[in-house]
């Protein structure tokens, strides 16, 4: 089984169900990482101040909520933390409702539910209780200091938990401004018939090995062939710790280049200096031998 991400139970009355709750999807996508391209090192974020341009220290920024335009309310990290919901580990099921009922707007992810610790058989109760009844139980849940609206449901052998978008978060369908032209369309029975046969022709059943991401593909091709074509750049990551120093060490030097005012060398440095610079890394390769294929960067969730 894939490693759970959470261990608890389901909780409703008196029936407790231990379970691990295990990522149902994957994050995929092509991962770009930024470089500088003369030198090809990576390339950070910084905390910059939106007026000044100054870069902060992390000690020097605290956590505020705009209260009204412009007007912000600063709120501590022990104020923040003490708001947190407290965890208990468990599904907390409060209601029983038909899975119809709940807006497809509302769905948000996915995870499976593995029953842990020996319950097998309640686990298999809930289940088959939740099909007989054509219900899907909803729950409160707290995973990583959030909590979760979430929808317990069957799903063949097993169970899922589904995150639901709190009704707050959800728009609604009166912001399109649907007018009467939708509302109220006049369709023919012509019409409806040929957009009929056209969904007729056009129905298949449900292939996921065919619905490919076609611009990951394309560009993990392109990817593989440059790298074994060779066109492979060497990028060293270093302790960030000991990139800031370098970057510090870099900063003081121009100072002090600044700060001399471009005053040519002595003569006694002019003697110490080396005949002849050392000849700059190269970082690419131009006849590297055949790589491995590359790898996609996302891998599945955990």
């Amino acid at each position: 089984m894939a490693r759970a991400i959470w261990k608890g139970a389901i909780s409703f009355g008196l029936v407790h169900i231990p379970v691990a709750l295990v990522s149902a999807t994957a994050s995929k996508g092509v991962d770009f990482d930024w470089l500088d391209k003369r030198s090809m090192d990576p390339v950070g974020y910084k905390r910059i101040n939106k007026v000044t341009g100054e870069e902060m220290d992390k000690e020097d920024i605290v956590k505020g909520v705009q209260y009204e335009k412009g007007r912000y309310v600063v709120l501590s990290e022990e104020e923040i933390r003490s708001a947190h919901p407290v965890s208990t580990q468990t599904i907390e099921i409060f209601s029983f409702v038909a899975s119809d009922q709940i807006p497809l707007q509302n769905i948000d992810t996915p995870y499976f539910l593995a029953p842990d610790k020996r319950g097998e058989k309640v686990y298999a109760l809930l289940r088959e209780t939740l099909i007989r009844s054509q219900k899907v139980a909803l729950a409160q849940v707290v995973l990583h200091t959030r909590q979760y609206l979430a929808a317990v449901m069957p799903l063949d052998d097993a169970l899922v938990l589904v995150k639901l978008r709190w009704p707050a978060e959800v728009r609604e369908l009166a912001v399109l401004e649907l007018g009467d032209a939708v509302k109220k369309a006049e369709l023919s029975k012509r019409e409806l018939d040929m957009a009929q046969r056209l969904v007729d022709d056009m129905s298949g059943d449900w292939q996921p090995a065919d619905y490919v991401d076609q611009f990951e593909e394309k560009i993990m091709a392109l990817v593989d062939k440059k790298a074994r074509d060779g066109k492979i750049e060497d990028v060293e990551t270093g302790d960030p710790e000991d990139a800031r120093q370098t970057a510090d060490v870099i900063d003081l030097t121009e100072l002090l280049k600044r700060s001399l005012g471009g005053k040519p060398a002595t003569k006694a440095a002019k003697d110490k200096a080396p005949a002849k610079a050392a000849a700059p890394r190269k970082r690419a390769t131009k006849a590297a031998p055949a790589a491995k294929p590359a790898t996609r960067r996302a891998k599945k969730a955990s």
